[in-house]
């Protein structure tokens, strides 16, 4: 997996590229929690080139969720594939988070 983090305008884009699994969601989790640290912010995932998303990942994505919301900020999903927006409406997280 690879992550990188641009400024678009206001928001924070985290851009992944890969598989978001148990071996890389402690790498996304420690790449971003200086950006979930701040306050009143807009958070987008950027997920056109994630392959692959496992529970572990879901994980990583609701904290970052929550993190985000808590401090006032706006948090984002965008460009899902079919396979991965999928796993997001099966386990019922396309209800709670903003999806683009």
């Amino acid at each position: 997996m690879v992550v990188n983090i641009l400024n678009e305008g206001d928001a924070k884009v985290v851009v992944i590229d890969g598989r978001l699994d148990t071996v890389t969601a402690p790498e996304l989790e420690r790449t971003i929690a200086p950006l979930l640290a701040e306050k009143s912010q807009t958070v987008v995932f950027e997920c056109k080139g994630m392959e692959y998303v496992s529970s572990s990942g879901l994980r990583v994505v609701l904290s970052s969720y929550k993190s985000v919301v808590s401090n006032g900020g706006k948090f984002v999903l965008r460009n899902l594939s079919k396979n991965v927006r999928s796993v997001f409406d099966l386990t019922g997280f396309s209800r709670i988070l903003t999806i683009e």
